[in-house]
Formats: C-alpha cells, structure tokens, sequence
C-alpha cells in the first residue's frame, strides 16, 4: 500500500489563508501560500510588535505531530523524508515528542513501531497551528500594506506595468496587490523559462530587456539582496526594483 502524501505545515495554512483571502475580495486566486517561518521581527504600521515567528524546532514539532495523526503507520524514513532531515535527528525528534507527553510508541511487531498522539499532543499541534496561522496573516498583512504604499505613486502616476521575478507563493502575493491596483502585469520572470504562471508565460529573467515594464517587484518573503544585486548586474535599474518587505 503507497504512503499517504501528508501536505506540510504551510501548505495547511496557505490552503486556509487562500480561503480567506477569496472570501474576502471573491472569487478564486491562486494556488496556496507559503511561509517562510524563520524570518527577523518586523512591526506592523501601528508600532506594534508582531507575533513571533516560529523557530526551527517548533515547525518540525508541527510538522511531525501532524504527519503521525494522518498516519499512525508512518515510519521514521517516511517522517525523515518529510521533514527533509536524517533519519538519526528523526530518531531524536520522536524521542523527545514521546518523553515530553505529545506521542506514545507502541511496538506491533518486534521491528515495527506505532506512533500514536497523545490528548497531550493533539492539544500540542492544535496550538502551534494557532500559532503559525496567527504570524502568517500578520506577514500578509504587512507585506500588502508595504507593497500599497511602493506601488500606489505608480498608479497615479499612470507607470501601470508591472513585472514579477518569481514563481513561488510570494508572488501570488505581489499579484494580490498588483491587481487591488489596478495595476497591470505584463510578466513574469525567474532564473530559467518555466511555463506558465498566473496566465503569463515564465521568461528567463536574462530577457527582461525584451519586456517594457515600469517596475519589477522580487518576488520573495526571504531575503532579497542576493536577489537584487543579481538583477542589477543584469543591467536592471535598482531604482526600478522593488521588494515585498522593507
């Protein structure tokens, strides 16, 4: 019998985000959202200290506890797989998960382990979904708002092409904003051609000068340096650039 394919923690919480996101301004968008769960604090436009992200042991706690309440017959190579590190360090997670309360181990056959989440567990993962989800909508909300204010002096400035460089997530993201403004976009770039994305075919970014736009935004919620420095040297003007955060 094939493993079940268990979605990650942030395709759950896109999948939820992008929901609300179409129940909010209607009709259908995009495929789901992705979070970057290690990122450096930021403040809303208020001041205000946002939640904290989570750190790496904290997402790979979610990511276990919900891949062993999809499937209890995981094994620890599948979970390995899943969580992208060694099987040895799964070995460790696990050991921890069962001697802080979240998971029991139950031996089925002289080799074979069962996993199980314990009332303890369940309450675990239902807690650090809350939290995950509560610093997503908060990095949305301010990656939107940030973008509102780059691109508005552009709307009515009548400069309306806009270009994307990604094909991730983020910038479904940029996208969202792109058309609250009535903004038009008129490509989409990446490293390489990679078919089609939000009803543009990809191009090789090395062929932006091909394009007439008014602005490129950098599709990404991770760091953008590297990114922009590349793009520069590409002959791309920096004042023509754009990233999603501050």
């Amino acid at each position: 019998m094939n493993a079940r394919v268990i979605p990650s923690v942030s395709e759950r919480a896109g999948a939820h985000l992008t929901h609300l996101v179409s129940a909010i301004y209607g009709g259908a968008f995009p495929a789901s959202f992705e979070v970057p769960l290690a990122i450096s604090q930021i403040s809303d436009h208020n001041g205000k200290v946002p939640p904290e992200a989570m750190d790496v042991e904290a997402r790979r706690n979610l990511q276990a506890l919900e891949a062993i309440a999809a499937d209890d017959h995981i094994t620890q190579r599948t979970l390995a797989g899943q969580l992208g590190i060694a099987l040895g360090l799964t070995n460790i997670y696990l050991k921890r998960l069962v001697r802080k309360g979240f998971v029991k181990c139950v031996n089925v056959q002289s080799n074979r382990l069962r996993y199980l989440l314990t009332p303890k567990g369940i309450a675990e993962k239902t807690r650090l979904t809350y939290e995950f989800m509560e610093y997503s909508l908060f990095l949305y909300g301010h990656v939107r708002s940030h973008l509102r204010q780059v691109l508005q002096p552009y709307a009515l400035d009548n400069r309306r092409r806009i270009a994307v460089y990604g094909t991730g997530e983020a910038a479904e993201l940029a996208y969202l904003s792109v058309t609250e403004l009535g903004l038009e976009l008129v490509a989409v770039f990446d490293s390489a051609d990679a078919g089609r994305f939000l009803g543009h075919t990809v191009r090789d970014i090395e062929a932006h000068d091909q394009v007439d736009f008014d602005l490129l935004i950098v599709a990404t919620l991770g760091p953008a340096d590297p990114i922009v420095e590349r793009l520069v040297e590409l002959g791309i003007p920096s004042d023509r650039l754009v990233t999603l955060r501050k």
